[in-house]
């Protein structure tokens, strides 16, 4: 989730090489944009079989809790099946895994927040029986307290067959690496799940910075810096080998911090038994979605630190659409082999019941 900003454009020949788009763009200066550029190449018009891992759902029940409680923005009143529809089909996209981005049921007490999310992970499952391959669900688990987790978490996997589950960076001041968390963790581990995250602001970072910049700007891609520190220090990564972690926004910061992780178990070995195989190897076997990092700097990172095969197509709508998503892929300069792992065969690795 995000606010509205400029959308980050590259030089223009999209066949161009990485590392040359590169060199042209910092000869170019990162703040011109270069004219041109029709669109996707020719090779790529027909590509119609994308898969979404951030996409974002709002349902009517979730939509009137969030405005009883002052919450629900513009942008999540106008969402519509209609419209979300559209989108995919402007970008190529067969099938968007939905999640219900922050607050999800966080801003609530326990047992509204058990109902919401009950209300909502089956609203999902019944939209994607009514339009069958088009929708899978990240569900949403209220955590407020462990035993609602768990149950939510056994009934959204098991009854109403989700992909997933999707939880928010940080809960209060507590990120997933949190003990209170781990026996969530271990059973998502036990099951071989996918664990999709979506960042939220923090308690301790809320309302830090001038008025006008919301924690959408730095917080978010903090948080979810945060919780990948605190998955990997408290052990967490290592203890749940089988655990499928996506990060959005390729990961926050954590590109251009990774030296100083390294380094941590180095400068501190109190902290290398809990990372027994390497900090680089936790970080090189999570996933990274594309959603509002489509972009040379933030790909220019990702892709030194992770293969192509662990980057997932995300296009965070309705913050941002498809196309938006598509057009900074290409530009970046990725080839049609990348640019076809990164919008599918990537997803399908992970959640093989899209493979046909």
């Amino acid at each position: 989730m995000s606010e509205t900003n400029p959308v980050l454009h590259s030089a223009c020949d999209c066949a161009t090489p990485r590392r040359g788009f590169l060199t042209g763009l910092l000869a170019a200066g990162a703040a011109s944009v270069l004219p041109g550029c029709a669109g996707p190449n020719q090779s790529l018009t027909g590509l119609r079989n994308r898969i979404d891992t951030h996409h974002h759902m709002f349902s009517p029940a979730y939509v009137a809790e969030l405005t009883k409680a002052k919450l629900a923005a513009p942008i999540v009143q106008k969402w519509s099946v209609a419209k979300t529809l559209d989108d995919m089909d402007k970008a190529g996209v067969a099938t968007s895994i939905l999640s219900a981005t922050t607050p999800q049921v966080s801003f609530t007490d326990a047992a509204s927040a058990r109902r919401i999310a009950r209300e909502s992970n089956e609203w999902v499952a019944k939209l994607s029986k009514d339009h069958p391959g088009r929708f899978g669900s990240f569900a949403m688990i209220p955590m407020q307290d462990t035993d609602s987790a768990l149950n939510e978490l056994s009934y959204a996997l098991d009854v109403l067959k989700a992909d997933g589950i999707g939880l928010l960076t940080s809960y209060g001041d507590k990120w997933l690496g949190h003990p209170s968390f781990a026996p969530i963790m271990d059973e998502l581990n036990r099951r071989k799940a996918v664990l999709y995250t979506h960042p939220t602001a923090a308690n301790c970072c809320r309302n830090i910075l001038t008025p006008q910049i919301p924690p959408t700007v730095v917080e978010f891609g903090t948080d979810t810096t945060r919780t990948i520190v605190d998955i990997v220090f408290s052990g967490t990564a290592a203890r749940c080998p089988d655990l499928q972690f996506i990060f959005s926004h390729a990961g926050g910061t954590l590109p251009f911090l990774t030296e100083r992780l390294v380094r941590a178990p180095i400068i501190d070995p109190k902290l290398a038994p809990r990372v027994p195989r390497g900090v680089l190897y936790e970080l090189k076997r999570f996933y990274y979605d594309t959603a509002w990092a489509m972009h040379p700097m933030a790909l220019a990172s990702l892709t030194r630190l992770v293969d192509v095969n662990k980057i997932l197509f995300g296009s965070d709508y309705p913050y941002r659409t498809g196309e938006d998503t598509i057009k900074g892929l290409i530009d970046y300069g990725f080839s049609d082999a990348d640019l076809k792992a990164i919008g599918r065969d990537n997803a399908v690795r992970l959640l093989p019941r899209y493979a046909s």
